[in-house]
């Protein structure tokens, strides 16, 4: 996929379609940008997910609460079967709760958390994420090209610490808004593990964020996973009793 992006920025560059005086700012500089438009100290949000697997599609609706990188609940809202269920992330803890017919909580950790959720193509570790990119990774500025018209910064990122979900990833930015369009993620062995691809965007203030992102596993069967962001909510303060194991029964 990377190899497509180069030969777009290639083709751009050939028919004068690239603004060769454009400054191309750091790769730190470009981390920090992104940062500061997609990370929120605190999120109140509304999703749901389409799975496009082997045997069909199926969509599942939940609410989520994000405050830090370490504190995170979601509760699924439907369909039925699931209705009820919820996911909680303390630390670098994750437990499931399954309501009926066992009442149970589950405890997620180490490699579990790069399992599938709900059969999807998210890892617990995917859907739980909220660090900003800038306390993950370095990152390379390698060229800029078009994508749909808009002009895009090629960033290559390598991680600085042991507890990231993936060693390199290489994303291609939009330069005017932010916000990550196409992202490749890999493990050190260099073998590809995930594609996103981004669809849809929303405005939040003078902010641009995700709509529809379609996550692909690469390792996976399937047709990739569109997660859509349905309403979002930075402003309302999280109340401290939500995000704790207590009250997954609740």
């Amino acid at each position: 996929m990377m190899k497509e992006w180069l030969a777009l920025g290639m083709l751009a560059a050939a028919f004068g379609f690239a603004d060769a005086t454009a400054q191309i700012p750091s790769g730190a500089e470009v981390l920090r940008r992104i940062d500061e438009n997609m990370y929120f100290e605190s999120a109140i949000q509304t999703s749901h997910m389409i799975i496009h697997g082997r045997s069909g599609s199926r969509t599942l609706e939940s609410r989520s609460w994000r405050r830090g990188v370490d504190s995170a609940l979601t509760e699924y809202l439907s369909p039925p079967r699931e209705k009820g269920k919820k996911m909680l992330k303390l630390g670098n803890q994750v437990w499931n709760y399954i309501p009926e017919p066992t009442d149970r909580i589950i405890a997620i950790s180490g490699h579990l958390l790069r399992q599938s959720v709900m059969g999807s193509d998210l890892s617990y570790e995917d859907i739980t994420e909220n660090h900003r990119l800038e306390d993950m990774y370095r990152a390379v500025v390698d060229g800029d090209t078009l994508l749909d018209g808009r002009r895009c910064l090629l960033l290559k990122l390598t991680a600085n610490r042991d507890d990231v979900a993936y060693y390199a990833r290489r994303i291609l930015v939009d330069a005017e808004r932010w916000i990550p369009l196409r992202e490749e993620r890999y493990a050190k062995s260099g073998k590809l593990l995930k594609t996103t691809r981004l669809t849809e965007v929303m405005r939040l203030g003078t902010r641009w964020y995700p709509k529809r992102v379609v996550f692909k596993d690469e390792l996976a069967a399937g047709g990739g996973t569109e997660y859509i962001v349905d309403a979002i909510d930075v402003s309302t303060p999280i109340p401290d009793y939500l995000l704790t194991k207590a009250a997954l029964r609740k």
